[in-house]
């Protein structure tokens, strides 16, 4: 009779060898996700740029919700892709940027936190701090909510 003593550690191995690679294509994903948020906040700030409000709220959901820096807010897509539209119409001069310092992606990688600094231009605030809700939804990044508080105000605009 043979024995094998060699059966448990070769079992130990192999477990442990996909909990390595399962944490190395979840760490991979969760790259691959935060690109995908940045290249898709990189979009909205060109479509801002260019007064472009389908380009801008073509990352919202249809019950996305949007607190300004003044601390107004207002819910669905369409409201407030109206209000852009009539903020392009009356400041054909106003733009903002939104520069983003963190995303994290959830450990189920359905939810997305972002935040960061903004910046307006030709408009009552020079800026301030953001953060932005992101939802997973069919495989694809959407923005839930974003909220802009306005730190730097612009003395002149007000």
């Amino acid at each position: 009779m043979s024995i094998n003593y060699y059966k448990k550690p070769l079992k130990g191995i192999t477990v442990f060898t996909f909990f390595i690679i399962s944490n190395s294509i979840s760490a991979q994903t969760k790259n691959t996700d935060i690109e995908l948020i940045k290249s898709y906040r990189a979009s909205s700030n060109a479509a801002i740029a260019k007064h472009d409000v389908n380009g801008i709220s073509k990352f919202w959901l249809d019950d996305f919700v949007q607190v300004i820096g003044r601390g107004t807010y207002q819910t669905g897509k369409e409201n407030i892709a109206a209000s852009w539209k009539t903020l392009f119409d009356s400041n054909a001069q106003v733009s903002y940027v939104r520069n983003p310092e963190a995303i994290i992606i959830s450990d189920n990688d359905t939810l997305a936190w972002e935040n960061g600094n903004w910046i307006g231009v030709h408009t009552y605030s020079k800026g301030g701090k953001y953060a932005a809700m992101w939802i997973k939804r069919n495989g694809r990044w959407m923005l839930k909510a974003e909220l802009f508080v306005s730190l730097e105000v612009d003395k002149q605009k007000q």
